[in-house]
C-alpha cells in the first residue's frame, strides 16, 4: 500500500511525545512489512524538510497552526506527481487534518484521546471553546462513516458520546519494547519518577507537592522528572518557589540508555496527568517491574494500570499522597505489584500493534465497511503466586 500518515509532529520535534512514538513505531513497522509510508508533519529546526528514517519518508512543512493546511497541500501534490494513495491516516490530536478534503482515498481517523479537559488548560476561553467545538461537533460530522481508531476503550467511549458510530471505532493499543539491559543499578533510597512530555496538563507540580509532603516520612525520598517540553520552565520555577531543589531532579530529555536506567532505579511511577489516551509511560515502567499510581478519571490511565494488581488508581492528590506513602512503607507489596506489572507489560508489543494496523488499513483500502476490531476486554494477567495482591484502595 501507499500510505500517507498526517500527524501534527514527529518524534524529532521538540514537543514530540507518546503520540509521536506511536506514529513512528506504526509507520516504521508498516514499511518493514513492505508498504510505502509518507509521514506528513510540522517543520522544526531539529530535522530537515525532507528525510527518510527507517524507510519512512518524512515531509515537514508548516507550523503548529498551519501544518494542517500544508499536509493537505502535500497530499494533493504527491497524488498528482506520484499517483493516488491507497489510504490516508488522519491523526486527530485535538484537531483533525480534514484529510478527506484533499484526497479520494479512504481516510482512517486515529484519536489517542479526546481533549475536552485539555483545551481550557492550554488556551484562553474563546480559543478553547472553538477548539472543542471543532473536535466534538464539526469533526464527527465531517468524518461520519469513516473508520476510526482509538488506543483505549475510554477514548472509544468518548468518541461515541460525541456522535461517532460505535461499530466504526477499532481499538489498537500502544505496544512497548522489551526493557533495554543496563549496567548494574546501585542501591539507592526510594525515589519516584515522572516520565513524559512536560506540558501543562501533565501536572508535574502535583508530583513535586507529593514528594515534599512525604520527605519527612521517607528520608532520602527524591523525585526524578524525565522528559522535556514547553512547560518545563514553569515546572523549574515551581520547584524553586517551593524550595524543592534538594529533592527534585529535572533531567530533561535523555537518551534511551539513561531512560531505562532511570526506570530501573525507580520505586514508583507517578502519573498525575489530567488525561492520557493510554499511558505509554505506565507500560514502559511496568516492563521494568515498576508499578504506577495515577488518576482513575484520566482516560486510558485506568486501562494501562490494573488497579490493585499492577499499580493503583486514585481519586485526587490527597489520596495519591496517602497511597504512595503506604506503598513506600510496604516493600513486599511494591515487589508484588512490580512483578505483576512486568507480566502485564509483556502483553503489549509493537509487532502486534503494527499487525493490527496493517489488517485495518488493508480493509480500508479495499473499501470494506468500518470495523470495531479489538474492542474486547483485555486478557487478565496470567495466574501466578504473585497475583494475590489485595485491592489497596
Amino acid at each position: 500500500m501507499r500510505i500517507a500518515l498526517c500527524n501534527w509532529r514527529d518524534l524529532a520535534h521538540p514537543d514530540g511525545g507518546g503520540a509521536e512514538v506511536y506514529a513512528q513505531q506504526v509507520a516504521a513497522g508498516l514499511v518493514a512489512a513492505g508498504h510505502h509510508v509518507t509521514f506528513l508533519c510540522a517543520a522544526h529546526d531539529r530535522a530537515p524538510a525532507e528525510q527518510t528514517v527507517d524507510g519512512v519518508r518524512y515531509l515537514r512543512a508548516g507550523s503548529r497552526t498551519t501544518v494542517y493546511r500544508e499536509a493537505r497541500r502535500a497530499i494533493r501534490r504527491l497524488e498528482a506527481a506520484e499517483g493516488a494513495f491507497d489510504v490516508v491516516v488522519d491523526v486527530q490530536n485535538g484537531l483533525p487534518f480534514f484529510a478527506g478534503s484533499a484526497t479520494a482515498a479512504p481516510v482512517v481517523v486515529l484519536v489517542h484521546h479526546v481533549h475536552r479537559e485539555q483545551w481550557p488548560v492550554v488556551f484562553n476561553r474563546a480559543v478553547a471553546a472553538l477548539g472543542w467545538a471543532v473536535e466534538s461537533r464539526v469533526s464527527p460530522r465531517v468524518n461520519r462513516g469513516r473508520q476510526y481508531v482509538a488506543v483505549s476503550r475510554s477514548t472509544k467511549d468518548e468518541l461515541v458520546a460525541m456522535g461517532v458510530e460505535r461499530d466504526h471505532v477499532a481499538i489498537i493499543h500502544n505496544g512497548t519494547l522489551a526493557p533495554r539491559p543496563v549496567a548494574e543499578i546501585p542501591a539507592c533510597p526510594p525515589h519516584l519518577l515522572v516520565l513524559g512530555r512536560l506540558v501543562k496538563h501533565k501536572r508535574v507540580e502535583q508530583a513535586v507537592d507529593l514528594t515534599l509532603r512525604l520527605q519527612a516520612r521517607h528520608p532520602g525520598l527524591r523525585l526524578r522528572v524525565v522528559g522535556d517540553g514547553w512547560w518545563r520552565p514553569e515546572i523549574e520555577r515551581y520547584v524553586e518557589e517551593q524550595g524543592a531543589q534538594d529533592c527534585v531532579d529535572i533531567l530533561g530529555f535523555v537518551d534511551e540508555e539513561t531512560k531505562h536506567r532511570e526506570l530501573g532505579m525507580a520505586s514508583l511511577l507517578l502519573v498525575p496527568s489530567v488525561k492520557e489516551g493510554w499511558g505509554l509511560s505506565v507500560v514502559e515502567a511496568a516492563s521494568h517491574g515498576v508499578p504506577a499510581v495515577g488518576y482513575r478519571d484520566a482516560g486510558g490511565v485506568a486501562e494501562s494500570i490494573e488497579h490493585g494488581r499492577t499499580g493503583l488508581l486514585v481519586g485526587d492528590l490527597k489520596e495519591m499522597v496517602r497511597q504512595v506513602d503506604r506503598l513506600l512503607g510496604e516493600p513486599g507489596t511494591l515487589d508484588r505489584l512490580g512483578a505483576n506489572a512486568r507480566v502485564h507489560a509483556a502483553r503489549f508489543s509493537w509487532a502486534e500493534t503494527v499487525r493490527a494496523w496493517e489488517e485495518l488499513l488493508l480493509r480500508a483500502s479495499w473499501g470494506e465497511r468500518p470495523t470495531a476490531m479489538g474492542d474486547h476486554p483485555a486478557p487478565s494477567v496470567p495466574a501466578s503466586p504473585l497475583d494475590d495482591v489485595q485491592d489497596l484502595a
